[in-house]
C-alpha cells in the first residue's frame, strides 16, 4: 500500500491531491509561467486583470495564480489584440462569446429534457 501524496496549495492550508492537476479552475500557474506559456508579457496579464476579464487567485504572498481556464481566455484575448482589436473591445467580445455559448448550452439542455 502506498501512502497518499499531498502537497500544500499556496491558496490555503488544505491538502491538495494530484486530482487538482485535472481541474480547469485550479490556480496552478504563476504569472511568469502563464506569460511564458502564452508568449506574452506579465503586463498583458495584468491588463486583463485590470479590465476585469480574468481575476486570478492570489497566493498567501499576494502573487497572481492562473488556472487553465483563465489561460484559455487570455489566449483568446491575445488572438484578438494581435488582430488589431483594442483590449476593451476584445474583452467585450470574449464576454459575449461566453454568454452565447452558455445560452446555447442551456437551450440544448432544454431540448433534451423535452
Amino acid at each position: 500500500m502506498t501512502p497518499d501524496v499531498y502537497t500544500e496549495t499556496p491558496m490555503s492550508s488544505t491538502p491538495a491531491g494530484p486530482a487538482n492537476f485535472d481541474d480547469d479552475d485550479y490556480p496552478a500557474f504563476t504569472m511568469g509561467r502563464a506569460a511564458e506559456m502564452l508568449g506574452t508579457t506579465p503586463g498583458f496579464l495584468r491588463s486583463l486583470d485590470e479590465a476585469k476579464l480574468i481575476t486570478p487567485q492570489r497566493s498567501e504572498g499576494g502573487h497572481r495564480r492562473y488556472s487553465r481556464y483563465q489561460l484559455r481566455i487570455a489566449t483568446r484575448a491575445r488572438e484578438l489584440v494581435d488582430q488589431g482589436i483594442a483590449l476593451e473591445a476584445a474583452c467585450r467580445i470574449i464576454i459575449l462569446e461566453d454568454q452565447l455559448a452558455e445560452a446555447l448550452r442551456i437551450n440544448e439542455q432544454r431540448r433534451e429534457q423535452d
